[in-house]
């Protein structure tokens, strides 16, 4: 274990529990319903009370919740994030219970980080194995425990590897044309509707038997995002995805060369341009019009 790393294992581990985090609403018959019927648990001592395995539902953030400050889980998770283990999968999960909740019973749960060990190798990659345990009360009596552990583990690299696209009877055509630096475009000869991603059929006429124009490779960034996270297959950290509006009217998606993510700017003109992947994959990409 590398210094900094056992340094903030210790101190997070000597913190200790966290505070209780109280449940938003106490355990109540409409969520037992809702949860025996998604499980299809139709024990008729339910609602009465509540599934035992139901205990960490009570207590889960929701959808716009934010961890606490002092949740260890959480803290941990961003020092092996800066510490580049940045992929995580949850390895080990085991729970037991005290008794029955009952309707009306008010829960709280605390944690506290057990261990972490590692680095490990393991099939996924290089990683640490983090195990906390979560404590939930009613009042002061501890009605459950859960150990959780994660592994939080560094993808390896994949040099010279990109994610294919998948290629059918609608894209082929696409396709062909970027192995001649074409960038193709779908259109309906009946119509002269164009459409990208291609289909089947003309939505306008309904047309099943489309053929395709070349673009000319213009247009503007109509919208963008930068990828910062998850790691990509072939691809430096971050990069910019430009969704370009061409000439022809039709919007297309590609990576945008050469353009520090803080320049790129809406409306900024660009044109097509070509990466060679192998002899079997040509992806059309964007560079900025000078």
């Amino acid at each position: 274990m590398s210094n900094p790393l056992e340094t903030e294992v210790r101190r997070l581990k000597s913190l200790g529990e966290s505070k209780p985090r109280f449940a938003r609403d106490p355990v109540n018959k409409p969520m037992i319903n809702n949860w025996t019927e998604a499980m299809g648990d139709r024990n008729p001592v339910y609602p009465g009370v509540a599934p035992p395995a139901m205990v960490q539902v009570w207590t889960m953030y929701g959808l716009d919740g934010v961890r606490d400050a002092d949740d260890p889980l959480g803290a941990m998770t961003k020092v092996l994030d800066d510490a580049g283990y940045t992929s995580v999968v949850a390895t080990n999960c085991e729970q037991t219970y005290h008794r029955y909740l009952t309707p009306g019973e008010q829960l709280s749960v605390t944690t506290r980080l057990s261990d972490v060990v590692g680095p490990k190798r393991t099939a996924l990659g290089e990683g640490w194995f983090v195990t906390t345990l979560s404590t939930w009360y009613v009042d002061d009596e501890p009605v459950a425990e859960m150990m959780f552990r994660v592994l939080k583990f560094r993808p390896p690299e994949q040099a010279g590897t990109v994610i294919r696209p998948l290629v059918d009877q609608d894209t082929e055509f696409f396709w062909a044309g970027t192995a001649q630096r074409e960038l193709r475009i779908q259109r309906c000869p009946d119509c002269l509707e164009l459409r990208h991603p291609p289909g089947p059929f003309c939505q306008a006429c309904g047309n099943d038997r489309p053929d395709h124009v070349v673009a000319s490779g213009r247009g503007t960034v109509f919208s963008y995002v930068v990828h910062h996270h998850p790691p990509v297959p072939g691809k430096r950290l971050p990069f910019v995805i430009a969704l370009v509006e061409l000439e022809e009217g039709v919007r297309m998606l590609g990576e945008l060369l050469d353009v520090p993510p803080d320049d790129v700017r809406i409306g900024q003109p660009v044109t097509v341009d070509w990466s060679r992947v192998d002899s079997e994959l040509t992806v059309p990409v964007w560079r900025a019009v000078p």
